[in-house]
């Protein structure tokens, strides 16, 4: 299965570089095009994606809160 179409413009294309596992949670890497996107998962679900480093994957953004800093 492959996604053919998302309504979300927050998103990074790259490949898994690190996959750090956990009994129930696990930490993956993606190297992308912006730098290095960590994300928290379940690690049923890199079970079940069959996540392996090497892929191609896409890191998908949802955020409900953005904060702005001035840099000096």
């Amino acid at each position: 299965m492959s996604i053919t179409a998302i309504n979300t413009r927050n998103q990074f294309r790259g490949s898994i570089v690190g996959i750090n596992r956990g009994e129930i949670v696990s930490e993956i890497e993606i190297e992308t095009a912006a730098g290095i996107v960590g994300a928290i998962v379940t690690s049923s679900s890199i079970d079940s994606l069959r996540l392996r480093v090497g892929d191609d994957a896409l890191a998908i953004f949802k955020a409900t809160e953005v904060l702005v800093a001035k840099l000096g």
